[in-house]
């Protein structure tokens, strides 16, 4: 299979320079699981986009700290391009970001969490279990770091998973959109370096908060096979 990684992290700090970006992440976490798939970055966030939506086999779309309410043209460009893949029915994951903009593009809405930052680790508790969800697990553990979520589904979504916090954790579309809220990609030297660079804007009560959390394991990898195993199943 032949993915594209639809990059949208629009941050350029050094802290990001310093350290694998989104489309090294994204490969690094599913190469391993699926040695002859080509994964292709492709840097939305600049400007850049496939020319047909057949370029690709299956597509992941990250995490960024943009807003999917934003009003940049690629934002904007981005939610024509999920309607295209929506209808052409290939295969996509959305990631945080993604989650939340393939909600946007597809007729659902977007806020801010009145409870403030998502950040640290979280559980999607899932009320339904897929084919594609093996190994099996009822909840699962994932890095997190969003203020902003999905409040309503699109018409066509079905909610897979949630938590109090976050009742919208994860949903599909048909057979070929799945999602989550929070971040497999993520490793815990990374969100542990994060949580430093990330206290000057979202407060040291919680990101003091989010440290003392990470002794709980996150299950970035069993995600993962989820992922590869939705992006591969017969359709």
């Amino acid at each position: 299979m032949r993915i594209g990684i639809l990059v949208t992290n629009t941050d350029d700090s050094d802290f990001a320079k310093q350290r694998p970006l989104d489309g090294e992440k994204f490969t690094t976490l599913l190469q391993p699981l699926r040695p002859d798939w080509t994964f292709t970055a492709v840097q939305v966030k600049n400007g850049a986009f496939p020319k047909s939506v057949a370029d690709f086999d299956g597509y992941v779309i990250t995490g960024s700290p943009a807003s999917a309410n934003g009003k940049e043209a690629w934002v904007d460009r981005l939610m024509a391009l999920i309607r295209d893949i929506d209808a052409a029915k290939i295969p996509t994951v959305g990631v945080c970001f993604g989650h939340q903009i393939i909600a946007r593009a597809l007729g659902g809405v977007v806020s801010k969490n009145p409870q403030g930052w998502g950040f640290g680790i979280a559980e999607t508790h899932f009320s339904r279990i897929e084919k594609w969800m093996e190994p099996e697990l009822k909840t699962i553990w994932l890095y997190s770091a969003h203020n902003e979520q999905v409040t309503t589904l699109p018409i066509d979504a079905v909610l897979l998973g949630g938590s109090d916090f976050c009742p919208v954790g994860s949903y599909k579309i048909g057979n070929h959109i799945f999602t989550t809220e929070y971040h497999p990609e993520i490793t815990p030297e990374f969100i542990w370096d994060l949580s430093f660079a990330f206290e000057k804007y979202i407060g040291r009560d919680v990101t003091e908060k989010a440290r003392g959390q990470f002794m709980q394991p996150a299950q970035g990898k069993i995600f993962a096979e989820w992922m590869v195993r939705f992006l591969e199943q017969p359709r």
